[in-house]
């Protein structure tokens, strides 16, 4: 019997998945179904106990059990990496309709390979909608979960509250687990608990609000350092509430302070100005904003002696961001990042570890070419602490609109733009470190070190450069 004959004709197959989160029980029936040539609009998948219940569990239904089983040499179902990565966000999104939408686009990969590059397609654009409404939940997760202390006969016990919009509590377990390795905490949600006892990660069935805790004596001093960073010249009150939702604001002990410090920030922001203090100007929601302002920008001296500015390269959502020092001499003349000797170098190693520099998102540092003329050479300088600093902001803006999952640091100048300090490289170097995002920072040598080394020396700096390159391409496909 072959597989066609294998499928009852005319069949309707339903799925019952055991979890709303299940993407790798998704992606073995789905690939059983297409291997059996059962087309879109006779399979329908259905969750257990609606989209609210995370961890009810049904079992397969008789429908599932008659699921046709695929001949043993059958082809194998073909799948783009980047369909992959889009999937496995989508899968945790609250549409009911998410995996129709992913086996019906899965459907078609088999007869279209390249169609996730055709961002007209109807069904690649809202999987795509529904990725970007995804990874904004999990941000606005990774950002607003607060925790309070409750009493705990096994010592300092931690609770949160938070309602997500979709079904990311179980995926985003482990970044919490992390970042609070050593505490002992909950996150309490209508979705479904997680639970860290500093070993082991424990699951229970959906809260509601009043099972966490109303406040703790931490708060006040929590809210005393809110009021002291909140800089009133970087007030944008419509792009504050689009980062910081009013819904999440009965859970922020910060929160109840917000009226008041709006009311007086303009008053504030005068005070500053009239004391020396620059204005910050609006933090650009788009690529595009990004490059006319720093096309525009004389915040610093670099500005000067520049032949133009050189914007950051790559697609919005990019799982990785590539951040280097900043444009070279080739790179200054093109008006491209990476270009050079240094970019040439670093695209033979990201082609080594099976990194795909067209997929990432390449930017620098500090956006100008800092260098010193001397006869018809220009001759790179690097910049100061306090040009990195004020070029940060630029940086900032572009993690913002790319949301990159992983970003890699090349060098120490720009380990300083991203985490606002001094870095050492050969104690960073090698290991994640977490960025207020959410986001994972791996930092590295600038493959520019390396063009200035020979023999033993180098050999030794490129094994450690490949190793790293390597380090990352494992945590954007795990992260991914």
């Amino acid at each position: 019997m072959t597989a066609m004959q294998n499928v009852s004709l005319g069949a309707h197959y339903v799925v019952h998945l055991p979890r709303p989160d299940d993407f790798a029980f998704w992606r073995e029936r789905a690939r059983q179904l297409i291997q059996c040539d059962v087309p879109p609009d006779r399979v329908s998948w259905a969750e257990p106990g609606g989209t609210g219940d995370l961890f009810a569990y049904e079992g397969p239904s008789r429908g599932e059990k008659r699921l046709p089983v695929p001949e043993a040499d059958v082809a194998e179902v073909r799948a783009s990496k980047r369909f992959m990565q889009l999937a496995r966000n989508v899968s945790v999104h609250s549409d009911p309709e998410r995996f129709s939408l992913l086996y019906r686009t899965l459907w078609r990969l088999q007869s279209r390979p390249g169609m996730m590059q055709d961002s007209a397609d109807t069904d690649v654009r809202r999987i795509e909608e529904l990725d970007k409404e995804v990874r904004r939940d999990a941000h606005k997760m990774h950002a607003f979960v607060r925790f309070r202390e409750v009493e705990d006969e096994g010592g300092e016990h931690y609770v949160a509250w938070f309602e997500p919009d979709h079904h990311i509590v179980r995926r985003e377990a482990g970044f919490f687990m992390r970042r609070f390795a050593n505490m002992h905490w909950s996150i309490l949600t209508p979705r479904g608990c997680i639970h860290w006892d500093g070993t082991t990660m424990r699951e229970s069935p959906p809260a509601r609000r009043e099972d966490a805790p109303a406040g703790d004596p931490v708060e006040a001093l929590w809210k005393s350092y809110y009021v002291s960073i909140f800089n009133p010249a970087r007030l944008k009150v419509g792009a504050m509430l689009s980062e910081m939702p009013k819904k999440y604001w009965k859970n922020m002990p910060e929160a109840e302070l917000i009226p008041d410090l709006i009311a007086g920030a303009q008053a504030r922001e005068a005070g500053m100005v009239a004391a020396g203090g620059r204005k910050v100007r609006e933090v650009p929601s788009s690529l595009e904003e990004i490059e006319a302002g720093i096309i525009a920008c004389r915040d610093c001296p670099i500005a000067e002696c520049r032949t133009q500015a050189v914007m950051g390269e790559g697609a919005v959502g990019a799982y990785l961001m590539i951040v280097g020092e900043q444009p070279g001499d080739q790179e200054d003349l093109v008006g491209k990042p990476f270009v050079g000797p240094a970019g040439q170098l670093l695209d033979e190693y990201l082609a080594g570890v099976g990194i795909d520099r067209g997929a990432t998102y390449v930017t620098n540092a500090v956006k100008h070419f800092k260098f010193v003329a001397r006869g018809k050479r220009r001759i790179h300088q690097t910049p100061q602490a306090k040009e990195i600093d004020i070029c940060r902001f630029w940086l900032e803006a572009e993690r913002k609109v790319v949301v990159p999952r992983v970003v890699l640091a090349l060098g120490a100048s720009a380990a300083r733009a991203l985490l606002g300090r001094t870095v050492s490289l050969a104690k960073e170097r090698g290991r994640p470190v977490p960025l207020d995002d959410g986001s994972e920072l791996w930092i590295t040598a600038h493959p520019s070190y390396l063009l200035r080394l020979d023999g033993e020396a180098r050999a030794a700096q490129e094994e450690l450069f490949a190793r790293d390159l390597a380090a990352v391409k494992a945590r954007t496909e795990v992260l991914a």
